[in-house]
C-alpha cells in the first residue's frame, strides 16, 4: 500500500455540525428530518448548534434517517491509524 497517502484534514468538525452537514447534503430541512426521526425540531436545533447532547439513542435514530453509520455522528472527529484499518 505505498500508493495509500493519508488525507490532510482540514476542518475540525463537532457532533452538531455533523448532523447539519449530512441532513444538509440530503437536502432536508429540519422539519423533514424531525418527520423521519420523529425528534422535534426545537431538539434538532438545539443538537446541530451544540446546546444539546446526541446521545446514543438519538444517534441511532439520525443514523437510520440520514443512511449514516451512528459512529459518523458521535465520532466526527475520530481517526483509524493506518496499522488498524481494514
Amino acid at each position: 500500500m505505498k500508493e495509500f497517502r493519508n488525507a490532510k484534514k482540514r476542518v475540525e468538525v463537532s457532533v452538531g455540525e455533523s448532523v447539519r452537514i449530512l441532513r444538509e447534503l440530503q437536502e432536508l430541512s429540519q422539519s423533514q428530518l424531525t418527520e423521519l426521526t420523529g425528534i422535534p425540531q426545537t431538539t434538532l436545533s438545539a443538537i446541530e448548534n451544540g446546546r444539546v447532547n446526541l446521545g446514543v439513542e438519538r444517534a441511532k435514530v439520525l443514523a437510520k434517517a440520514l443512511k449514516c453509520h451512528p459512529a459518523v455522528l458521535v465520532f466526527p472527529g475520530w481517526e483509524v491509524p493506518l496499522e488498524s484499518a481494514a
